[in-house]
């Protein structure tokens, strides 16, 4: 039991996977609502924190990759085309999360960035747009929470009501009992 609840800290945690699709998947998985929400916050703030701390840093290693990229490109045109195609993704991502804080500034991007863009990109493009650390740090958490909150609680209902047996039946549970 205790690698399902390591997992869903670890999941939470990792850019890609938010506490917002981790805590209704290990709900459904058989694991507690409410020790999931908890761990699944605490991976998620703990590497928003630390990306918001390191943010200098992660802006001078992406240009380094990104002017690496470009000697790349002109080498060869093969590695070109695919680093265009990786280019747009990200540039999506960007031009999304620029839309959400011009129109509803900071406390906007960081409530609603964690659905549509994620909370990592959310917290990095508060501090690009040259918010200050706590300030994005303060709305970040109060987001994370607010997520929590509402993922954990219809999680809970949502699957208890159409699956009540899920604690006993859980694949999570299932899985790491053997």
């Amino acid at each position: 039991m205790f690698l399902s609840y390591l997992l869903v800290f670890i999941l939470a945690a990792i850019p890609l996977f938010e506490l917002v699709a981790v805590i209704p998947l290990a709900v459904i998985g058989g694991l507690s609502p409410v020790l999931t929400a908890i761990l699944a916050f605490l991976g998620n703030a703990l590497t928003v924190v630390l990306l918001i701390v390191f943010v200098d840093h992660i802006k001078k290693w992406m240009s380094k990759r990104k002017q690496k990229r470009k000697q790349d490109e002109i080498q060869e045109e093969t590695i070109a085309a695919e680093a265009e195609t990786e280019g747009m993704e990200e540039s999506k991502k960007g031009k999304r999360a620029k839309k959400l804080f011009d129109k509803y500034g900071l406390p906007g991007l960081t409530i609603i960035g964690p659905f549509f863009v994620g909370s990592h990109i959310s917290a990095f493009m508060g501090m690009s747009f040259g918010s200050k650390r706590k300030v994005v740090t303060r709305w970040m958490m109060t987001s994370l929470v607010l997520w929590t909150v509402i993922m954990g609680v219809a999680s809970s209902y949502g699957v208890t009501f159409f699956m009540p047996h899920v604690e006993e039946d859980g694949f999570l549970v299932q899985l790491f009992s053997n």
